[in-house]
């Protein structure tokens, strides 16, 4: 089998501490044969309006800096053994919409990099969700009635949803606090719920997404 390298690009830290674990379990160990990189931003951002960023590349801002960055990528990647993955919440947006943005975008880059976007629906705690058995390792004391209450992949406040099932005060606290400490806190539960998670049992479809691009981008080397 040859060897497919990825740079994957995420919108924080917590993002980055799950698919640490995440991406292993679905392409393998790294370097066995394929090879990766993950790197978190400080937030999503919005795409910029004519591809010109408008705020300062080091306040790292995913999709502020995402023109720049594909173009840098086509540039330096190989064009047939390497990728870029740009995994981001798809919150409240419209994902079709969203996607198509993401796309046009692509299309503007030049040289284009081989570029695979991946939607979070509503938020990276849904691939935590869809995977039932690894939150109850991670938490055994887990609210299994919150647990039942969330539909999968929707969109309901699904950070909110799981911090209803794990966390000792619920979500309203985390909510009335802020950031920093929801970013401490998702930071936490990536780094405790994901060593636990198999991507072939999840039932998110948003991550089936996600598993599936990747081992079909890596199985379609010449």
């Amino acid at each position: 089998m040859k060897a497919m390298h990825f740079e994957i690009l995420v919108e924080d830290l917590s993002g980055k501490h799950a698919l640490e674990h995440l991406v292993p379990g679905i392409l393998g160990p790294q370097g066995a044969p394929h090879t990766w990189r993950i790197f978190s931003y400080r937030g999503v951002g919005r795409i910029p309006p004519k591809l010109k960023p408008t705020t300062d590349p080091s306040r790292r801002i995913l999709l502020d800096n995402l023109p720049r960055l594909l173009r840098g990528y086509g540039m330096s990647l190989p064009s047939k053994n390497a990728a870029v993955v740009v995994v981001v919440d798809a919150d409240k947006r419209d994902c079709g919409v969203f996607l198509r943005e993401l796309q046009s975008l692509l299309s503007n880059v030049s040289p284009r990099p081989h570029t695979l976007f991946r939607l979070a629906i509503e938020e990276m705690e849904a691939w935590y969700l869809g995977d039932r058995a690894a939150i109850l390792k991670a938490y055994p004391k887990a609210r299994k009635v919150e647990l039942d209450r969330y539909q999968q992949d929707t969109v309901c406040g699904t950070w909110e949803r799981l911090a209803d099932a794990i966390h000792p005060d619920r979500s309203k606290n985390l909510v009335k606090q802020g950031y920093p400490l929801v970013g401490q806190k998702k930071c936490e539960w990536a780094q405790r719920i994901a060593p636990h998670m198999d991507p072939a049992r999840n039932v998110s479809t948003s991550f089936a997404k996600f598993r599936d691009g990747l081992r079909r981008v890596a199985s379609s080397l010449p």
